[in-house]
């Protein structure tokens, strides 16, 4: 079974209109709210990463779903699962790096459990007070679309992690993702228009392909103008390379004189045929094209 499978039949057994952008907005209430998952050996390896920088992204991989909508960050839940051989120093740290990676948003509870390996489940909720806040159905034709910083460079940190060569800048752009809480501020505390924003926890093409899925557009990229780490990064990094936590933003041409951050990577145009967006003159259609990760069997 494929993740997305997965989430199709939850929507159909659930019959909620909630799911479809990474937090979801409780209008009503005003705010947002978010969760994930944060797994040993899954997502972080105890011999790659300290007890700090396994809390400050567990923490972190919620904020920017927050950030993502253009919500502020607010408070934070965190559910954690322990083996018996963990020791008082490394919760320490652990929490530490949660507060970190919270990026100001407060810690109101949560539960604790032994088990065999460390899992975090954090639930992070976001202020949409005074901020417009997104969806990745919003994109239309004729809008920018802008991209807060590099990418590829955390896929590169990984390989580096694995092929145990040293290489800080990078490991360290893996381990402890910066989030671009100026950049979401920016444009939702603003804009007024409706606007499209995602983060790359899944890569560049990912957010891409699914704004453009979700708003039914075709999204031309020119990847030239991509930013990211010259002679380092190849097209696979960049463009397809996971956790690199930058925010990818479909809004009006006209509301790019008023944010000073972010590089105009592409424009969004009406659909053409089932083609999600192109770069480098190749059109991307189906979902498995991107190379996404599965969760529930292999790399695609």
């Amino acid at each position: 079974m494929k993740e997305l499978d997965f989430i199709d039949i939850i929507k159909t057994q659930t019959n909620t209109n909630l799911i479809g952008d990474d937090c979801a907005y409780l209008k009503e209430l005003g705010i947002v709210i978010t969760q994930d998952n944060f797994v040993e050996d899954i997502h972080f390896k105890r011999n790659w990463a300290t007890p700090y920088q396994i809390g400050y992204k567990a923490a972190a991989v919620n904020i920017s779903d927050v950030l993502a909508s253009g919500a502020k960050p607010a408070y934070i839940t965190v559910g954690l699962s322990l083996p018996r051989d963990i020791d008082t120093s490394f919760i320490k740290e652990l929490y530490r790096g949660i507060t970190a990676g919270s990026y100001g948003a407060e810690l109101a509870g949560g539960d604790i459990t032994g088990g065999e390996k460390i899992c975090i489940s954090i639930t992070a909720l976001g202020n949409a007070k005074g901020r417009t806040i997104s969806s990745r159905s919003n994109a239309q034709s004729g809008y920018a679309i802008i991209l807060s910083g590099e990418t590829g460079t955390s896929a590169a940190g990984l390989k580096s992690l694995i092929t145990k060569t040293n290489n800080p800048d990078l490991t360290r752009a893996h381990l402890e993702p910066v989030l671009d809480v100026e950049f979401s501020e920016g444009i939702s505390s603003k804009i007024k228009d409706k606007y499209a924003m995602m983060d790359t926890s899944d890569g560049l093409a990912d957010a891409l392909f699914k704004i453009a899925e979700a708003s039914n557009v075709t999204i031309d990229i020119d990847y030239n103008k991509i930013p990211h780490k010259n002679n380092v990064l190849n097209k696979e990094e960049i463009l397809f390379g996971a956790e690199d936590y930058r925010l990818v933003a479909a809004v009006p041409e006209v509301f790019l004189k008023n944010i000073n951050t972010g590089t105009k990577i592409g424009v969004v145009n009406p659909k053409r045929a089932d083609i999600k967006f192109t770069a480098e003159g190749i059109n991307y259609i189906k979902y498995d094209e991107i190379k996404p990760y599965n969760h529930f069997g292999e790399r695609l």
